[in-house]
């Protein structure tokens, strides 16, 4: 596909929104100045109580608009968006951010290149700061440990080069309609947060790639709308969750060890910080974690069950992105 070449399939974008009035015209300004013509707006509301969805009905009539009854969480409102998302493509997108105008253009030109691709991980920079990254694609590494590749750092065309990554950061992810219909949508039961590891687990399992596409370009507001003591509840809980549905067998055997220490080691810290109120979200979020643990390994025959990749391979992604 060359740099005129705009036919091709429709991108579905779902804006999952909670509260999110002074975010929502930067980010849907930025898509309709999108040069891909073949785009769908959705933006679910989570119950909002400022005038979000007054402003999407005034403003923005062309949106379409999912009202929920209640706050259903990140991954209920994104599951309530795919749902009625007509395209072969669809994206979440975070009410906070803005995307480049090739965006779009960039996204769809990745699945192109990469028809084995069922992900495509935008490049994500901080709002305010936009020569610094918040990621480049999502990790995981063999000892358990979820992160974001290039957090924090200086871009200075370091993560230039379009190349496989473990999964996509949810705030800004593309994927196949055909391989949600295969593994699923996000799992409700993680609300906020690590879903979209959990969601890239379970593709990666299935034999699908995620493709980290540097001309993707997404600015976002870092934790504008989470974050916290909310975002260290749910970190510790879901952290445990992904783990107990998705890390294999073969794996737990050769690196489980290695597991358990970093988990220890995320205790000890929170231990420590007791005092701190995220600490303690934290601490309370890994006792979650625990007892939910016979609802996750109830999931765990089916999604590895699904698994079609080695233990090779396995090793090879994990390795490649845990730095």
């Amino acid at each position: 596909m060359n740099a005129t070449d705009h036919s091709g399939p429709l991108l579905s974008v779902v804006i999952p929104n909670w509260n999110g009035t002074q975010f929502l015209p930067t980010c849907l300004d930025s898509l309709a100045r999108q040069s891909w013509p073949a785009l769908e707006t959705i933006a679910v509301d989570n119950a909002s109580s400022d005038n979000s969805r007054d402003l999407l009905r005034r403003d923005y009539p062309s949106v379409q608009l999912v009202e929920l009854p209640q706050n259903n969480g990140f991954t209920g409102a994104c599951n309530a968006g795919l749902r009625v998302a007509r395209g072969e493509l669809v994206a979440l997108l975070n009410n906070d951010t803005e995307v480049h105008p090739e965006w779009a253009f960039e996204v769809v030109a990745a699945f192109r290149r990469h028809p084995q691709a069922g992900a495509v991980a935008s490049k994500m920079l901080l709002f305010d700061r936009r020569d610094h990254l918040h990621t480049a694609g999502d990790c995981f590494s063999l000892d358990g440990r979820a992160s974001n590749r290039g957090v924090w750092q200086q871009d200075r065309g370091q993560f230039e080069r379009e190349e496989y990554v473990f999964s996509a950061c949810g705030g800004a992810a593309v994927y196949r309609r055909c391989m949600l219909d295969q593994i699923g949508l996000l799992d409700d039961d993680f609300f906020f947060s690590c879903e979209d590891v959990d969601l890239g687990w379970r593709a990666q399992l299935a034999g699908w790639r995620c493709v980290y596409a540097p001309r993707a370009v997404v600015y976002h507001h870092l934790s504008a709308t989470g974050g916290g003591v909310t975002a260290s509840f749910y970190d510790g809980r879901n952290l445990i969750y992904l783990l107990a549905k998705n890390y294999p067998a073969d794996l737990w055997r050769l690196y489980g060890m290695g597991v358990l220490r970093a988990q220890s080691r995320l205790l000890l810290e929170a231990l420590k910080a007791w005092r701190g109120a995220e600490a303690r979200a934290r601490l309370r979020g890994m006792l979650a974690g625990l007892v939910g643990l016979p609802r996750m390994l109830r999931k765990r025959p089916a999604i590895q069950a699904s698994r079609r990749v080695s233990l090779q391979y396995l090793e090879e992604i994990l390795g490649e992105t845990s730095s």
